[in-house]
């Protein structure tokens, strides 16, 4: 009896304050909610824009496990870096263990081939891959236990725009060569420039980021760590790479494993915690929003190319690029191993959304005194 005339006096309420439908599993109304204040953890932290609005970094799409490839697409044209490869396909990918899913450790990776002997000259078959879903803006922090290095190995994690490149943009998150450094590249139209005074740690490579001027090397800046690339990485459990994109601009910070950050480790990344990042492209020089346009995320190994083919002969490596390539024991060490790559979308809280949490307890709270007097006034 009590139970029926709740759901009347609900039904009464519900159609001009859009009061939440109560049913028997869920009397008081409160999984209605939802669609008004997103679920997120308990130690989710709020931070605030430049405008004063608070937000947070909610989780959008996570790549791991068994499932990592369901939602990525084998590139298998010819390589518009020039490198040395032949990018196979999914199927190849897999029978041929260059591509895979770990079930003791449960990462996922990909390689170079590592047992072919080949011809001077001759394509080393590796892989490419592109992420289905786009993004425009967004916080991407991907977990590695390891990262492609060696002489003549070329490996990159990066978002590519869509349409003519380089109108839409291209962020190079990881970008190594050879037994260098990590650098972080921007490549844009014109009119986008990296400034030198702005606040990050790695060293200025380049400040025009027009991907149209000859050698296409963009604005760069590179990370001098040896803990971020390389041996020491793999041999101290890899580490976290994350990239911030939202309209303050875009920010790319790097953790070795003993130092990524707790918020990070427990699904609730805050960006304001992590200290100075390694690169940062203000959004004074270069706007982040129109720059750079549905983005999809890249991961590849290239071998020799525009890059790592010719800065060979200065990188301290033995012998020629083609002649090393023809190796495979050469490449044992071009392989990624990872845990997950994330995805978190800036979620802006605002006071309606406050507002309307506090109408809609309050005409709860009316309704159950409202209930609770019909009651009395029955058993009386």
């Amino acid at each position: 009896m009590i139970h029926e005339l709740f759901l009347l006096l609900s039904a009464a309420v519900q159609p001009s304050l859009a009061f939440p439908k109560l049913t028997g599993k869920d009397p008081l109304g409160l999984r209605a909610f939802t669609h008004i204040w997103p679920r997120h953890s308990a130690t989710s932290n709020l931070a605030t824009n430049s405008n004063g609005s608070d937000f947070l970094w909610l989780p959008q799409d996570e790549y791991s496990g068994p499932s990592f490839f369901d939602n990525f697409t084998f590139f298998t044209d010819s390589d518009p870096t020039s490198g040395t490869v032949h990018y196979v396909n999914q199927t190849l990918a897999f029978a041929n263990g260059l591509a895979f899913f770990n079930e003791t450790d449960g990462t996922v990776g990909m390689k170079g081939d590592d047992t072919t002997w080949l011809p001077e000259g001759q394509n080393r078959s590796s892989v490419r891959i592109t992420s289905n879903p786009q993004y425009n803006t967004g916080l991407f922090i991907l977990d590695l236990n390891r990262a492609p290095w060696g002489c003549g190995v070329w490996p990159a994690f990066w978002t590519l725009g869509g349409g003519q490149w380089p109108f839409t943009g291209e962020i190079d998150i990881i970008l190594m060569h050879d037994n260098e450094h990590n650098q972080v590249t921007w490549h844009t139209g014109p009119g986008c420039t990296l400034l030198q005074e702005a606040n990050y740690t790695g060293t200025v490579v380049g400040t025009n980021c027009d991907g149209n001027i000859p050698g296409n090397a963009g604005c760069g800046i590179t990370e001098w760590s040896v803990a971020s690339y390389g041996p020491v990485f793999d041999e101290q459990g890899g580490g976290v790479f994350a990239m911030k994109w939202d309209e303050t601009g875009i920010a790319v910070w790097s953790f070795y494993r003993s130092a990524v950050p707790n918020d990070i480790t427990i699904g609730s990344p805050d960006p304001a915690n992590w200290g100075i990042p390694v690169a940062s492209l203000a959004p004074e020089a270069c706007d982040p929003l129109t720059n750079f346009v549905n983005h999809s995320i890249v991961f590849d190994i290239t071998f020799c190319g525009d890059w790592a083919g010719n800065s060979y002969a200065t990188s301290g490596c033995p012998g020629s690029c083609s002649t090393r390539l023809m190796d495979p024991t050469n490449f044992v060490n071009a392989s990624w191993s990872i845990n997950s790559l994330k995805v978190y979308k800036k979620q802006t809280i605002t006071s309606t959304v406050s507002s309307a949490i506090a109408l809609r307890v309050s005409v709860l709270w009316f309704s159950v005194s409202v209930l609770g007097s019909l009651v009395m006034y029955l058993s009386w």
